[in-house]
């Protein structure tokens, strides 16, 4: 027969390494975006202060068709991360470290 703690141990080990593990990442990701919106913000300045001077020209239709583009290579990691939250319960729990650690970042 199968006593409660054997059924409880695995469970709330895996609660606590998805929760710890999901804050971890949430943390890192929170950061790491941060620090990519600064970059990206200051090429983005950049260009248009050497386009106000007339260093450079700037097609913007081609920028458009470019983050097109790129925002549909993304598409495929819904899928991914769908397939990954739906495994219970180290899915939710990495979830709801995810959500700790990004709020906490």
């Amino acid at each position: 027969m199968i006593s409660l703690s054997d059924l409880w141990t695995p469970l709330i080990g895996e609660l606590g390494i998805g929760g710890v593990g999901g804050f971890l990442v949430g943390f890192a990701v929170k950061k790491a975006a941060k620090l990519i919106a600064v970059i990206i913000g200051l090429f983005f300045l950049s260009l248009q202060y050497l386009a106000y001077e007339n260093i450079i020209t700037i097609d913007y239709g081609a920028l458009q068709v470019f983050a097109n583009e790129l925002l549909g290579q993304t598409a495929g990691a819904q899928t991914w991360l769908t397939d990954f939250i739906v495994h219970a319960p180290f899915g939710a729990a990495f979830v709801g470290g995810l959500y700790l650690g990004l709020r906490k970042g």
